[in-house]
This record gives structure tokens, sequence and C-alpha cells, in this order.
């Protein structure tokens, strides 16, 4: 049987493992714990109410004051060892396109600005704009191994997740290619907060957009059918000129895999983990 409300409350205000700041996964798990036996209580229970209210309260001031350490130490230049610490963190099994607590840190840390004006509805043949999942990308990171002399292109960047993360806890430069005007100027907007001068955002077209400087490509679905095929065919186009590495995660890995032009770097894959694949010209011969 589930604790009530007021017996979880009377837990958490005697359990020392939440307050300190490294502890957001206690706190998350609190959070979780609170909300739900809450729809439960009595709903004269005011008490009760302003209790849960006050542990949620304290839960998110701790995680503010968390966040705004990591924020400092990314604009202090500590990203790669903080990208080691996340490493560390992520759920031992990455798979799945959920999204868990480890996201809300990241969002947080990010502190990303809401986009201001209109957002358009997708395109044909382009997708609701979703976040890489923070496990995933940390994935992403830890196996590319990006060095100073890579530029690392996401194709479709939303809000920026992925360019920023690149250029604060690599030494790579990151270029986020997006369709949609209000996304492009709050990555921007956030890549100047944090000091992120190897970050960059660019309102275009990923059929006609400047690819020339990518080593590294990434998509996470960010279009499908034939607009997909012609962001490969430019791809393959680039391939045949110097060596490239192409990042997927989604459906759009399948186009992936199914590409001759392309070498898995995995043994396997899926479409709900991060799928590596190389690409360069054909030896002389």
């Amino acid at each position: 049987m589930s604790p009530t409300l007021r017996t979880l409350l009377d837990q958490f205000e005697t359990d020392p493992s939440w307050p300190p700041p490294p502890r957001w996964r206690e706190r998350a798990q609190w959070q979780e714990r609170i909300e739900r036996a809450g729809l439960g209580a009595a709903a004269d229970a005011a008490d009760l109410r302003a209790r849960a209210d006050a542990a949620q309260a304290r839960l998110d001031a701790a995680d503010a004051r968390w966040s705004a350490a990591l924020r400092a130490r990314i604009v202090a230049g500590d990203g790669a060892q903080l990208l080691r610490e996340w490493r560390r963190e992520s759920p031992p099994h990455a798979d799945g396109e959920g999204y868990d607590p480890l996201d809300a840190l990241l969002g947080a840390v990010l502190d990303l600005a809401e986009p201001q004006g209109e957002v358009a509805a997708p395109a044909p043949q382009t997708v609701f704009y979703q976040p890489t999942p923070a496990r995933h990308l940390i994935e992403l990171l830890a196996r590319l191994e990006l060095g100073a002399d890579d530029v690392l292109i996401d194709l479709g960047s939303g809000l920026g997740h992925v360019p920023l993360l690149v250029a604060a806890c690599t030494p790579a430069r990151a270029l986020g290619i997006e369709h949609e005007a209000a996304y492009v100027d709050s990555a921007r907007e956030c890549a100047r907060r944090l000091g992120l001068q190897r970050a960059g955002f660019v309102h275009a077209d990923a059929r006609v957009a400047d690819l020339s400087a990518g080593t590294v490509f990434y998509l996470y679905t960010p279009f499908t059918g034939d607009l997909l095929a012609q962001v490969l065919e430019r791809l393959r186009a680039l391939a045949a000129q110097r060596a490239i590495r192409v990042a997927g995660l989604g459906p759009c890995t399948r186009a992936l895999a199914a590409q001759a032009w392309l070498r898995p770097l995995q043994a396997s894959w899926a479409t709900d983990r991060i799928a590596l694949f190389a690409a360069g010209p054909s030896p002389p011969g």
C-alpha cells in the first residue's frame, strides 16, 4: 500500500539524503512521490496541500542552486569534466526515446530562453520538435570523442541542446541548422549567456545551408521522405570529397543504415539508441 501524503511528508522532512546539492536524482524521486501522493489526498486537506507545496518549493530551490553551480562551471570552462560526471550519472540503460530527470537538470543548467514570437506548425516532411533526450546526448558526445579539428553540424537543431553541449563539453566547434527562426534566436541567446563562442546557429533550410565545414553530422529525425533523401544526398556528395561521420537517433536511423555509402560503426543499430556511421572517398584503383 502506498504511503499517505501525511506519512510521506513526515518522511521527507526528516530525510537527510536530498538537501546536498549533487543529490538531484533523490530530489526528483521525492518530487514525483509527493506529487503522486497528493493526487489521492482529500480535497479538504488544506494543511497537507500547504505542506506539500512547501516541500516542492524546497526541492525546486535546491535544484535551482545546483543548476546555477553547474552553469557557472560551464561558463568557467569546466564542461569536459562535467560531461564525465554526467556520463557516470546517466541511466545504465540508454535505450528508449523517453525523458528522465537528467533532462530536467540539463534544461535548468542551460536555462534556455522561451522562444519569442510565433512558432510555425511543422512544414511538410518535417516533424514536431523534440530535444534529444539528455542520456542519448551524453552518449553521443562520449562516443564521438570530438577533437579541436571537428565541426559537428546538427541538422534540425531546435533550441540548440546538441551544439550547446558540444561547445560546452568538448574542444570541437558546433553549428545548428534550424528552419524555425524563434528557436535559432533562443539558442543564440543561450550561447551568448554561457559564453560558448564555438556554438553557432543558422536559420536555414538544411537542403541549401552551407555544410562544407562539417566533419560530423547529427540527425534526430528532423525530417522525412524526399526532404530527408535530399539532405542525405548532400552528405553523400560531401563524403565523396572527404571523410565524415554521421550520427542518428530515431526513425531516420533506418534511412542512414540503408545508405550504401555509409559504414556502420557498431555491430548493430536500433532507432532508440545513438547510431554512428562513417563515410569517405573511395580509395583509388
